[in-house]
């Protein structure tokens, strides 16, 4: 078997992963990160998760190779203004229900990124969970992707200590 057609194989098992990785209890059925230019300090992936299980779970933390420091946030209205906080407690997903990550929402945050996130490129990430453990996945780069209806721009200051978004992802 040649080279080109190992490396063709193992890109094709590893795309299908990321746009669908079943691990049980948790199943990932859509997922892409972005950032705003490839000199972007900051990055985002936006991820949708169904709990498959007859309990509910949290959505503990997150970890990337790909960042210096990856957290889980959301988005807060004061006075008119957006603006991203860090959501320690995690994210609840209850049983049978699911968790839809998107621009203006819930989402995972990279930090101090480690190298440009590049169209097509793909963003090893570990969900870590409160009962389902460890979930690895391999979320691909999406520079392309159009926000959801309803969903614009925001402020990106927040109280945690990085306010300096200059090449945050859109979300």
């Amino acid at each position: 078997m040649s080279l080109k057609l190992i490396s063709s194989a193992l890109l094709a098992a590893t795309l299908s992963t990321a746009a669908f990785a079943d691990q049980g209890a948790i199943k990932v059925t859509d997922s892409y990160a972005r950032s705003a230019t490839a000199n972007a300090k900051t990055g985002a992936a936006y991820i949708t998760l169904m709990n498959t299980t007859e309990q509910d779970d949290r959505l503990l933390s997150v970890s990337s190779s790909a960042a210096q420091r990856v957290e889980l946030h959301t988005h807060k209205v004061d006075d008119g203004i957006a603006r991203m906080l860090h959501v320690e407690e995690g994210f609840p997903i209850a049983a049978g229900d699911m968790i839809d990550m998107n621009r203006g929402g819930n989402h995972v945050m990279f930090m101090g990124l480690n190298g440009a996130f590049e169209q097509g490129a793909l963003v090893p990430v570990t969900l870590s969970f409160e009962k389902a453990g460890d979930i690895e996945v391999m979320v691909p780069v999406d520079l392309e992707r159009k926000p959801k209806e309803g969903h614009s721009g925001h402020d990106h200051s927040d109280q945690s200590g990085h306010d300096d978004h200059s090449g945050h992802a859109d979300h």
